[in-house]
């Protein structure tokens, strides 16, 4: 992806230095930042406060973490210890995305031979998200007709895993091949994924786009404008179900009642093949702050802070919920397109 005509990658590591740079998520769309890490508990910490966020990225990140951690074991008095400690940290960051667990568990064993051995196990591990995401896009693109409108929830583009991304890679792919996509992108409350992530990709990319705010759905499926929905998913169960962002449910509740066809796009490294379905996900619960308050810039152009809410109240705030495989048309992974209850194929 090229910002500002300078092509970037969402997150990058330099073992000699043991320094995770990566764009800081939190800043966009009005403010474009690279930030560097200097340890694991850095790292972790970024994980957690959605500097980086997106199923690949979170992955990818948290490998690079456990590789900082191997690095900086080999200094201490119980390096075993040590690295031990670390993982625990690393995977309290964000229980329900599955990649991160994928990716410490990884790097983890390949730390136990040698530190050469995680720094190549975490720089494999982002190339292959970087190549998984681009092949989604070139299968994915095989599913949209020209002149298709596409609905998209959150954001799985580029800046969810390290480069292409998961559910917008086969739109941009669509937008490259001249099939000219127009994406409906919900605001995805509370955070704003949709309007603050996924519109500037867009917008950079030059793909025709509008924000929609998460109710109105609906209604443009009535008017027979949505011919496609495709999000990302944080967690694939083997039964294919799917744990997303809050408000994918929803979505995919009203395609199954339009007639839309739903897709979900996703790598072989968000499946949990030992979770046999959606009712043993661990559902994030994060600060109610996200959904109280909202940050922008006011018409002066100064970033602000504003409460949106009745003060007093308080809010309820899961981070993801679950999509029950009936309402999934198919999922698009790096192996091909598969239906729900097929997606363990993708492994044989």
């Amino acid at each position: 992806m090229k910002v500002f005509n300078k092509h970037y990658k969402t997150v990058w590591f330099t073992p000699e230095s043991n320094e995770i740079q990566m764009i800081d998520q939190t800043l966009l769309p009005f403010e474009f930042k690279i930030v560097c890490l200097k340890s694991h508990l850095e790292t972790a910490k970024a994980i957690k406060d959605m500097v980086v966020r997106g199923a690949g990225a979170i992955g990818v990140t948290a490998g690079f973490a456990m590789a900082q951690a191997v690095i900086e074991a080999s200094s201490k008095k119980n390096p075993l210890e040590y690295i031990e400690t670390a993982k625990q940290t690393i995977e309290k960051t964000r229980p329900t995305a599955y990649n991160l667990f994928y990716a410490v568990d990884k790097v983890y064993k390949a730390g136990k031979d040698s530190v050469e051995a995680a720094i190549t196990m975490a720089q494999n591990l982002a190339k292959e998200d970087e190549a998984c995401g681009r092949i989604i896009g070139e299968i994915g693109n095989e599913l949209i007709l020209p002149d298709s409108g596409i609905l998209t929830h959150c954001n799985a583009g580029w800046l969810a895993f390290v480069d292409y991304g998961s559910a917008l890679s086969p739109i941009y792919k669509a937008f490259e091949s001249g099939k000219n996509p127009f994406v409906f992108v919900d605001e995805t409350r509370p955070r704003g994924q949709g309007a603050r992530l996924t519109a500037w990709e867009l917008n950079h990319a030059g793909v025709n786009h509008k924000i929609i705010a998460d109710n109105a759905a609906a209604f443009y499926m009535s008017k027979g404008q949505i011919n496609m929905v495709i999000t990302g998913a944080d967690r694939i169960a083997s039964n294919g179900d799917v744990a997303n962002k809050i408000g994918t449910l929803e979505k995919a509740i009203l395609a199954k009642e339009f007639g839309i066809p739903f897709y979900v796009a996703a790598p072989n490294s968000t499946i949990d093949q030992v979770c046999l379905s959606g009712d043993q996900f661990i559902i994030e619960e994060r600060s109610d702050e996200e959904l109280l308050y909202h940050e922008g810039k006011d018409i002066s152009g100064k970033l602000v802070r504003i409460r949106m809410a009745s003060p007093g109240s308080e809010g309820l705030n899961p981070a993801f919920d679950i999509t029950p495989a009936k309402y999934i048309t198919g999922i698009i992974t790096e192996k091909g397109v598969f239906k729900p209850d097929e997606i363990m194929r993708t492994f044989n």
